[in-house]
């Protein structure tokens, strides 16, 4: 035993053992991801350095770092080495993008299987599949109403996680930007419909009044939703997240660094604005005009400043305070 001890030490020490050691911890146990987006912003912000359990929800078939190329074949077709725990409601989830296998997305599972959601803007709706008993017995009276013949709890997880927000970044309602989407065939994941007694404004779709969008949720899938609900990229647009997909969970924040430049806080990353950040700026610019030479000079010297704050903070604990910006 001594002796196959000393050379294993010996082995690991060398080029080809630290490559197989790293590359076993990549696979099997944790992954390093940086955050490049704000859909989950004030959760997890852009330039947050995250170490990812890769054990969480079972051990996932194993893919080469940076290229994304699985390098077993998918025995169960389920994405999966070892099938393990399913993801829960409220848990922050690391996954595949449907449409593009080799990205990686990070967001919030809002539902699962069997779950009903109604949405519309600054509201989200759900009607969890134990049924009325469960959600009376599991949410207060205030986050409950009552509608087509059965109980929908109302922003079920705002409160709990004070980095979930609605406040959109371009002055662009994501609610009717889903339903333009819709109109002109682009796909979304669901459906107009018009709920009665829903206080919420309503809109004209082919002909038809709509006040809300539906979705329920495919057996064995996951829902996911950034916590930066009016600016994130999600289930909503392309759809539930089937197990084959989910690669683990968030569990600590190593680094944190602001990085972005004066042009990208004041305009986004596109044409469409998305990744603005007016907010951050009005914090380092108090009452300057956020498009003059001051503010961009005083965002200048905040640039590249290490949030200290949030540097090796277990996700888990972190969601549950007010946000360190």
């Amino acid at each position: 035993m001594k002796n196959f001890l000393s050379k294993l030490i010996h082995f690991s020490g060398t080029w080809t053992g630290t490559i197989i050691i790293v590359l076993f911890l990549i696979f099997f146990v944790a992954q390093s991801f940086v955050i490049p987006s704000g859909s989950m912003k004030r959760s997890l912000l852009i330039g947050d350095f995250l170490f990812a359990k890769k054990f969480s929800y079972g051990i996932p078939t194993p893919h080469l770092p940076w290229l994304e190329v699985p390098i077993l074949p998918d025995f169960f077709d389920n994405g999966h080495l070892i099938e393990g725990p399913k993801p829960k409601r409220e848990d922050i989830v690391i996954f595949r993008f449907p449409k593009n296998n080799k990205i990686h997305y990070v967001k919030r599972c809002v539902a699962v299987g069997g779950d009903e959601i109604l949405y519309m803007d600054k509201r989200l709706l759900i009607h969890f599949h134990e049924g009325d008993e469960y959600i009376k017995a599991n949410w207060p009276k205030e986050k409950i109403l009552k509608l087509r013949n059965k109980l929908w709890v109302s922003n079920p997880y705002m409160g709990k996680y004070p980095g979930i927000q609605y406040l959109p970044e371009n002055q662009s309602n994501i609610f009717e930007s889903l339903l333009k989407y819709y109109i002109y065939d682009k796909e979304i994941d669901m459906s107009p419909v018009y709920i009665q007694d829903l206080k919420s404004p309503e809109y004209t779709v082919n002909d038809r009044p709509v006040n809300a969008l539906y979705k329920k949720v495919e057996a064995d899938h996951y829902y996911m939703i950034g916590d930066n609900r009016d600016n994130s990229n999600d289930s909503r647009f392309w759809g539930s997240i089937p197990y084959r997909l989910i690669v683990g969970k968030p569990w600590m924040i190593y680094f944190s660094l602001e990085s972005r430049s004066y042009t990208k806080m004041l305009k986004g990353d596109d044409k469409f604005g998305s990744g603005q950040n007016h907010v951050g700026l009005r914090r380092v610019c108090g009452d300057l005009e956020l498009d003059s030479k001051e503010c961009e000079v005083l965002w200048d010297q905040e640039r590249y400043k290490i949030r200290w704050g949030r540097i090796g903070r277990r996700i888990e604990s972190i969601q549950l305070e007010e946000p360190i910006q």
